[in-house]
C-alpha cells in the first residue's frame, strides 16, 4: 500500500464501518480490474540486494521515476517511500525489503492491464539501467538471508517488524523475502460480494499451486513449491488465512467488520506520526483504549481504512476484493493472474459454475488443502480429486467466463490469450517451481545465481 489514509471523519459505530464496505457496491458495467505486482530489486554486477540510501538505491529509483513520470512523491518524514499518480490512477510503493510494487489503475480489460504492466516495467528499467539495477520476478527471495536483506525507512514497517515475531515464526520472512501478484475486483451487492468471496476463498490455494514459484531459500531448495504459501501459514493467524464465517450462506459485510474489530491494530497516524497500537484491538480502540496515550484518541474513518489494509486473509475485503494467494512471477503471469480470476468472477455463468464446483468444500477441507499445497502443489488433493484435475476444470471455467466477456484487442483476440501460462502448467503437469528445480539440478549446476539473469524483468 503506497499511502496511509488521513480521513478525519469521526467514527463511532459498527454500522458506519459496515456502510463503508457496502459503499463499494457498483453496477456491473462499472466493474474494473486493479492488478498489483511486486519484484525483487538487485544489482546486476553481483546479484546483491539494493539498499534504500545511496546514489544507486531504492530512493534513487523512486526519485528518478518521479522526475520522469511526474507522479506525486509519497513521503515518510524526509524519505520518499512511493509515488502516486495525480488523479489516483495507480501508485508505486516499496515493500519492507525493498520489493518494488506497482498498484495498477482500475482498468476495464486484461488487455489494458498487460499494456500497463509492460509500460511500467519498461519505464523502471530505463531508470534502473544506468544505476546497474535490475528486477527479479519470482515469489520468494532465492538467495539473500534475512540479515542481508535491506530494510526500508517506512514507519508502518518498523512497527510491523517489532510485532511480527510476537505472533508467528515467519512474519519477517513474509515482509522482507516474498513477492506476489494480486488482483482487486469489484462486487455489485452484498450477495454478489458473498458469492465471490466464498468462491475465491475456497480456490485461493489452487492459485497458490498454479502460480508457485518460490522453491529456493538462501541459495538452496527449500523442499517447497511455494515457500511464500508456507510462510503465510504462520505469519499472524489472527489476521490472516481462511475466514470460516465466509463459508456461511448468510455471511455479509457486518460479519467481516466484527471479525476485523477483534484483530490487534498496528498503528494510528496523528500529525504525520505513527503511534504503535499493537497492544489493542480496534474494538478496544473504539471503546476508548487509547485515551490518555495519544492526544487525538478518538477513532476516525482514516483509522478504520488503515486498519483494513493491515488485515491479511487469503481474500481481503475492502470496497473491493483482493485475491492474495499467488506467488510473484515473470511478466506473462502478471497478466495470467487477473485473467484467471476475472474469468471466474466477472461472468455470471462462470461464477455459478465455480460456486457449484466448490459448494460442498468445507472449511476444514479447504484449510487442510491450504496446509499441504505449499509442499505438494498440484499433487495435492481435495475430496478425493487431485488438484491438477480440479485446476483443469477451474481454468476451463475461467476460459468460458473470459470468452463470454468478449473483450477484444486490436487483433480480435479475447482475454483467453492470457491464460496461456496456466495452460502450459496444466499440459506439463508441473509449475514454475518445478521448472526452476529442474534447472537448478541440471543446467544451473545447483546454483541459484542464473535465476537473476533468466527471470529478470
Amino acid at each position: 500500500m503506497a499511502r496511509d489514509t488521513t480521513d478525519q471523519t469521526p467514527l463511532s459505530s459498527v454500522s458506519e464501518m459496515t456502510a463503508y464496505l457496502a459503499a463499494g457496491n457498483k453496477p456491473k458495467e462499472k466493474f474494473r480490474i486493479g492488478t498489483e505486482h511486486e519484484k525483487f530489486v538487485f544489482f546486476r554486477a553481483d546479484n546483491s540486494p539494493v539498499p534504500y540510501f545511496g546514489d544507486a538505491s531504492i530512493s534513487a529509483l523512486l526519485t528518478g521515476l518521479q522526475e520522469k513520470c511526474g507522479w506525486d512523491p509519497i513521503m515518510d518524514g524526509d524519505n520518499i517511500i512511493g509515488l502516486g499518480e495525480p488523479s489516483g490512477m495507480g501508485a508505486i510503493s516499496i515493500e519492507p525489503g525493498g520489493q518494488f510494487e506497482l498498484s495498477g489503475a482500475p482498468l476495464e480489460t486484461i488487455h489494458e492491464t498487460c499494456k500497463e504492466s509492460n509500460n511500467h516495467l519498461a519505464t523502471v528499467r530505463e531508470i534502473a539501467e544506468p544505476l546497474g539495477i535490475r528486477f527479479l520476478g519470482i515469489g520468494g527471495s532465492p538467495k539473500w538471508t534475512l540479515a542481508e536483506t535491506p530494510r526500508m525507512p517506512k514507519s508502518r514497517y518498523d512497527i510491523m517488524s517489532r510485532y511480527m515475531p510476537k505472533v508467528g515464526t515467519k512474519g519477517l520472512d513474509m515482509m522482507y523475502r516474498t513477492c506476489t501478484i494480486q488482483v482487486n475486483l469489484d462486487f455489485s451487492s452484498e450477495a454478489d460480494m458473498r458469492r465471490k468471496m466464498r468462491v475465491s476463498m475456497k480456490l485461493q490455494s489452487l492459485a497458490t499451486a498454479l502460480f508457485a514459484s518460490s522453491p529456493f531459500t538462501e541459495g538452496k531448495p527449500n523442499g517447497l513449491s511455494s515457500w511464500r504459501g508456507d510462510i503465510w501459514r504462520d505469519t499472524d493467524n489472527r489476521r490472516s488465512g481462511l475466514l470460516d464465517f465466509t463459508f456461511r450462506d448468510d455471511f455479509g459485510f457486518e460479519d467481516y467488520v466484527k471479525w476485523a474489530l477483534d484483530v490487534p491494530m498496528y498503528f494510528v497516524v496523528r500529525d504525520g506520526r505513527y503511534h504503535d497500537c499493537t497492544h489493542v484491538t480496534f474494538r478496544q480502540f473504539m471503546d476508548g483504549a487509547l485515551k490518555g496515550e495519544i492526544a487525538d484518541w478518538e477513532p476516525t474513518m482514516g483509522d478504520w481504512t488503515n486498519h483494513l489494509s493491515t488485515l491479511f486473509p487469503d481474500v481481503r475485503l475492502k470496497r473491493f476484493l483482493e485475491m492474495r494467494g499467488a506467488d510473484g512471477g515473470p511478466w506473462r503471469r502478471i497478466c495470467a493472474l487477473p485473467a484467471f480470476w476475472v474469468g471466474l468472477l466477472y461472468d455470471d455463468a462462470a461464477l455459478t459454475a465455480a460456486d457449484e464446483l466448490t459448494r460442498d468444500w468445507s472449511f476444514d477441507e479447504v484449510n487442510a488443502l491450504r496446509d499441504v499445497v505449499p509442499v505438494e502443489g498440484l499433487k495435492a488433493a481435495i475430496k478425493g480429486h487431485s488438484l491438477l484435475d480440479v485446476a483443469r476444470e477451474v481454468v476451463g471455467i475461467s476460459r468460458i467466463g473470459l470468452k463470454n466477456r468478449a473483450r477484444l484487442n486490436g487483433d480480435g483476440q479475447d482475454e483467453t490469450v492470457f491464460l496461456a501460462p496456466l495452460d502450459e502448467v496444466l499440459a506439463k503437469k508441473g509449475t514454475l517451481a518445478d521448472d526452476l528445480l529442474m534447472l537448478y539440478n541440471g543446467r544451473w549446476n545447483q546454483s541459484v545465481e542464473p535465476i537473476f539473469e533468466e527471470y529478470q524483468y
